[in-house]
């Protein structure tokens, strides 16, 4: 078994792509505006998050991943349309500021200064088992690392998205994702990448068919950037700020993120990917309302979502073996003592949970006051507890991003391994099932998966 590690993974390239300007077409050496996005309170609560990381892996079709062609033909691709995608976001061509008299920090964008642009790396794997690192089984989590950019973060200018292509020669190539949580949540990243991968597709049929026309987005694919239609009289946006200003020492306009852990700590932690299909979740639900009709005297739909996350959290709570009286804490946000977990109908009882919250937030009890913020802030700092949140989405259809070269072989949320979330995602084949990504130590993933497949067994 080849471990990707940063020794065989090796940097060709470095360089900033910036949004197209056709210089034959205009006499205009600015032509693109410059562009102040202004952050809203759903972009400063994950102010000093850590860069979301995201990992594509793409197939050898043919002999298109062979370094001669990968280099002439597929990164060229990959750059040009990156630059035509950047045209409809320009502000993740900039970089997030905080001047000195304004009240919250935004994204700027100016196109006469170099430094903006997005980080384009190029990489290539030397000694790496693709098949084994885009499949599902129990890999290391640290070999990811090497496969996503490095993002610039300082106290003065961070930047919003970065990208790295990493060549596995005559195997296939991965597109790695580092994403500003602050500026780009799940579903923006994925229109974004969705995007790029269209106008790609779009450039390469040109190609074949020797035309040269200009492309444009699908409206489904066309960003909105109109902030106005964001309310926020109670400015819940600057009581996000604050509190994240409340931990900084001593520059308070700090755009530096919480420290990511350090690279020993995932020595002994492994990533596996599990899927429920459309089967798997009807057969749950049934048994969940079973529990409930003798115990409530009546049953309730519960969503797939559901579903899904009450089946994964139940287990994975067991899988760490805490103590009964811990606080399990849903990053969504609701909790219980994990004794609710671990009774005989600990699956049923998690669902219920989740579902009552859903309905919370379907109602529109999202925001509440200053001090139930604050509160519910303090309480994520508490000790003795169990933090469980997701990363993704089932609706995202990240299987969709196809360049031109098919769809991925597979996603990978990265960054889990770093905040304690699972993924999730649509399954490859589109019907209707869910693929869930854990990251755990290797003992406790080993307990989960026994129990993740021996629940289904006895459906």
């Amino acid at each position: 078994m080849n471990i990707i590690s940063s020794r065989c993974v090796k940097i060709r390239e470095v360089t900033r792509v910036t949004p197209f300007f056709d210089s034959t077409a205009s006499t205009n050496d600015n032509p693109l505006p410059s562009t102040a996005l202004a952050l809203t309170y759903f972009d400063t609560k994950w102010f000093k998050f850590p860069p979301v990381q995201r990992l594509f892996f793409y197939r050898n079709q043919t002999s298109d991943t062979d370094s001669i062609r990968f280099n002439s033909e597929i990164l060229p691709q990959l750059k040009h349309s990156l630059s035509l995608a950047l045209l409809h976001y320009l502000p993740l061509a900039g970089h997030i500021m905080w001047p000195e008299l304004e009240p919250k920090p935004a994204v700027y964008y100016f196109p006469d200064q170099k430094c903006d642009g997005v980080s384009f790396v190029v990489a290539e794997s030397s000694d790496a088992d693709f098949d084994r690192v885009s499949g599902d089984g129990i890999r290391e989590a640290a070999e990811y690392h090497p496969l996503v950019p490095q993002f610039s973060i300082t106290e003065d200018k961070a930047e919003v998205i970065a990208i790295q292509i990493t060549l596995f020669p005559n195997q296939g190539f991965s597109i790695g994702v580092s994403a500003h949580h602050a500026v780009l949540d799940g579903k923006s990243t994925t229109l974004f990448i969705k995007s790029w991968a269209y106008l790609c597709k779009q450039l390469k049929l040109q190609q074949q068919q020797q035309q040269q026309e200009q492309t444009y987005l699908p409206p489904e694919l066309t960003p909105c950037f109109d902030r106005t239609v964001v309310k926020d009289p109670d400015g819940i946006d600057l009581i996000y700020l604050k509190h994240w200003m409340s931990g900084s020492s001593s520059n308070r306009r700090s755009l530096n993120v919480m420290p990511v852990k350090p690279e020993n700590y995932y020595s002994n932690l492994v990533r596996m990917t599990f899927e429920l299909n459309r089967e798997d979740i009807n057969k749950l639900r049934d048994k969940v309302n079973e529990v409930l009709y003798s115990t409530q005297g009546g049953a309730q739909y519960l969503s797939s979502f559901v579903i899904t996350c009450a089946h994964v959290f139940v287990w994975l709570v067991k899988a760490r073996d805490v103590e009964a009286n811990t606080t399990v804490r849903f990053v969504i946000t609701t909790d219980s003592k994990a004794s609710g977990f671990m009774q005989e109908n600990g699956f049923a009882f998690v669902a219920h949970k989740l579902s009552d919250l859903i309905k919370g937030i379907k109602r529109g009890a999202v925001l509440g006051s200053e001090d139930e913020f604050l509160n519910g802030m303090a309480k994520m700092r508490e000790a003795q507890q169990l933090k469980i949140s997701v990363a993704g989405s089932n609706r995202f259809d990240v299987y969709g991003s196809d360049f031109g070269w098919g769809r991925p072989e597979k996603v990978e949320v990265v960054s889990i391994d770093t905040t304690g979330a699972i993924s999730l995602a649509e399954t490859r084949d589109g019907c209707g099932g869910f693929e869930i990504g854990v990251v755990l130590e290797k003992q406790q993933m080993e307990v989960f998966a026994s129990l993740f497949v021996d629940a289904l067994k006895d459906l």
